[in-house]
């Protein structure tokens, strides 16, 4: 009898123990920051992760390159451990992305805005340099373009067709897919700026991107792109402007509109392509998951975005101080970010 009643009580407390530490499991899951989103901020954010990991008491992080839309997509999914905590975004977050969030339950959301990147247009470095235009560009990749007053499918082939003073080289362009905040953004400044004085479109910004094989669809790994260019030196890539530092002995940057991407020209907004970088935190989430501020105001330091921090080291352009000030109350506050911030 007592050798039944001791069995019992041994398998209640394999039991009982078991279910502690499924608990302690699923209590660690839900600490660990989760963070997901743009492939341009990845590399500055895997940065803070591991600098996070080794310095504070907190998990290192979970990161995920997925895409500004893809992460955007996953953040706004809902409210629980099986969603991310802040998704990171080469472009500000669509009107349409914040009313999903919003239908979702996601209704607590702050947005940070940690510096700026440009998009380079940029070739091998074993050519000569190529200046280009918007709309030499708009020219080379449009789906359709006006001919004789028509529109009609792209019949450029060669940069020579879209521009007589260009190089006879085919036109090949590697660059991101439509998940990514860089094909936003490439749709907004190149494309609409090019597009919306041209008649034939009447009057209208005209974003379609030809799909006949000038134009090849990379994914959301730009280091794929960068390989892609050392591989097949015809060819354009279309990336951060992170990327092309990095790369600066392989690769060239085209200067756009008379402008060379360079951080001095990025960070003023002289430079035709550039861009504010974003993450958004989920503040319903910041109790459960304390690690989430922790690592945001490390990101937001000036250790790692001020003139002379860590991130600008790897390609990432600096905000104004004030600016950066701003950012930091805004985070510290948990502002929450309104649909009429979007509208203005």
């Amino acid at each position: 009898m007592n050798r039944i009643l001791n069995s019992r009580i041994f398998k209640t407390s394999v039991i009982a123990a078991s279910i502690g530490m499924a608990g302690a499991a699923q209590a660690q899951e839900a600490e660990q920051l989760r963070i997901v989103g743009s492939s341009t901020v990845y590399p500055f954010a895997s940065y803070v992760v591991e600098e996070f990991g080794a310095t504070t008491e907190y998990a290192t992080p979970v990161i995920e390159s997925t895409g500004s839309g893809g992460g955007l997509r996953l953040f706004c999914n809902g409210v629980g451990n099986d969603t991310p905590d802040i998704t990171n975004a080469s472009r500000r977050i669509k009107v349409s992305e914040f009313k999903r969030c919003q239908e979702n339950g996601v209704t607590d959301i702050t947005e940070v805005m940690v510096g700026y990147d440009g998009i380079a247009f940029a070739q091998s470095s074993v050519n000569d340099p190529m200046p280009l235009t918007r709309e030499q560009i708009f020219k080379a990749l449009a789906a359709k373009v006006p001919v004789d007053g028509k529109l009609v499918k792209n019949p450029n082939e060669t940069w020579s067709d879209v521009d007589s003073s260009l190089p006879d080289r085919e036109i090949t362009v590697y660059g991101p897919p439509t998940t990514s905040g860089t094909r936003d953004a490439f749709e907004e400044l190149v494309m609409e700026h090019a597009s919306e004085d041209m008649e034939a479109y009447g009057g209208k910004a005209y974003t379609d991107i030809r799909s006949d094989g000038a134009f090849i669809d990379s994914g959301e790994n730009d280091n794929l792109i960068v390989k892609r260019l050392s591989e097949n030196t015809d060819a354009f890539g279309i990336f951060g402007y992170s990327f092309l530092e990095e790369n600066a002995d392989a690769l060239l940057g085209s200067s756009i509109d008379g402008v060379k991407p360079t951080p001095e020209a990025i960070g003023s907004g002289e430079y035709p392509v550039s861009r504010s970088l974003y993450f958004y935190t989920k503040n319903q989430h910041s109790e459960e998951v304390p690690a989430m501020m922790e690592y945001a105001n490390l990101f937001l330091s000036e250790k790692m975005i001020g003139d002379m921090g860590y991130l600008k080291g790897l390609g990432l352009i600096p905000a104004p101080k004030d600016v950066r000030a701003e950012q930091r109350k805004s985070l510290k506050n948990q502002e929450q970010l309104e649909l009429a911030d979007l509208e203005k």
